[in-house]
């Protein structure tokens, strides 16, 4: 449903919010405790977990290790924005680095001034976008793209967030509800999703490889990991199903351009996408910028 400007500052005490779409058909997860309760249940089902085994290449029913090699009649690829260490997979998806930072609790009369007593989920809509939730502790946690991608599809595995990614995040947080402006930053952390080149999800199985492959959820893969994974056990097992059925089975994406230009596409893209919002905001703007319709078609966004 459409809300004016009163019916969302009832929900959340956005400052200057003309608007807003809401649906209450939609839910939030812890996904840490969501990733160990699904290793728990696999585990009494009998399946071996091997932590601390990287794996640096596969190949038709084999997966090579640091040490040795496993062999299997189906090898799924799920690595989401860590595919391109793989050998081989440089261009496949992009990593892309997202980050969040967490405020320390809030006292009583913060809360009063926000609202929020619904605990609903809030996208501020932007090209260069946010996401914020109040958290069951009454802190808020706010993430974005801050510095979005590392040369040569780097990816971190400490998830350190640099300092000037903390401020831009914790500006937007004042900027959009000034009752925290002052608030602690209790927590920030990055981690990286997979983007292909068409920005669109996909999930496959070769039969005759026995390699299989699911991802590019670029930032939505807490929900769709779900369907991948029912939608790849159908494959795997030879069902024909509603699943397998789905558009995005066996769908191939091109290749990533190479370097230096995949690096100067994304900073430049992320560059104009944070000047259309300028545009927008400041300027007035009711239309969509011509900035963002240009980088839009850089980013071959579908």
């Amino acid at each position: 449903m459409l809300l004016d400007a009163e019916e969302t500052v009832a929900r959340i005490g956005v400052a200057g919010a003309l608007g807003a779409s809401f649906t209450p058909h939609c839910a939030r997860v812890q996904p840490a405790k969501l990733v160990r309760g699904l290793a728990r249940a696999v585990e009494r089902l009998g399946v071996p977990i091997h932590e601390s085994t990287p794996v640096t290449r596969i190949a038709p029913h084999t997966a090579e290790t640091p040490y040795g090699t496993v062999r299997a009649s189906y090898v799924i690829r799920a690595t989401q924005g860590f595919t391109a260490g793989l050998a081989g997979e440089r261009r496949t998806w992009l990593p892309m680095n997202s980050s969040l930072i967490v405020t320390e609790p809030l006292p009583d009369q913060v809360w009063d001034r926000i609202g929020w007593a619904g605990e609903e989920l809030l996208g501020d809509m932007s090209h260069a976008y946010i996401y914020a939730q109040r958290t069951a502790d009454g802190r808020i946690a706010i993430g974005g793209r801050g510095r979005p991608y590392r040369f040569g599809s780097r990816t971190d595995s400490d998830g350190r967030t640099h300092a000037s990614t903390v401020r831009q995040l914790r500006d937007a947080l004042a900027r959009l509800l000034p009752a925290t402006l002052g608030a602690g930053i209790a927590h920030a952390w990055s981690g990286v999703l997979g983007v292909p080149r068409d920005w669109c999800s996909t999930a496959g199985l070769d039969r005759r490889t026995g390699l299989g492959w699911a991802g590019g959820y670029v930032g939505h893969g807490v929900a769709t990991t779900n369907l991948a994974g029912r939608t790849l056990r159908d494959l795997v097992l030879g069902r024909e199903t509603e699943l397998t059925g789905l558009p995005w089975v066996g769908r191939r994406v091109r290749r990533w351009e190479p370097e230096p230009l995949r690096w100067l596409g994304v900073r430049g893209m992320y560059a104009a996408y944070r000047e259309a919002d300028r545009q927008e905001t400041a300027g007035g703007r009711v239309t969509t910028s011509p900035v963002a319709k240009v980088a839009d078609w850089v980013a071959r966004r579908e």
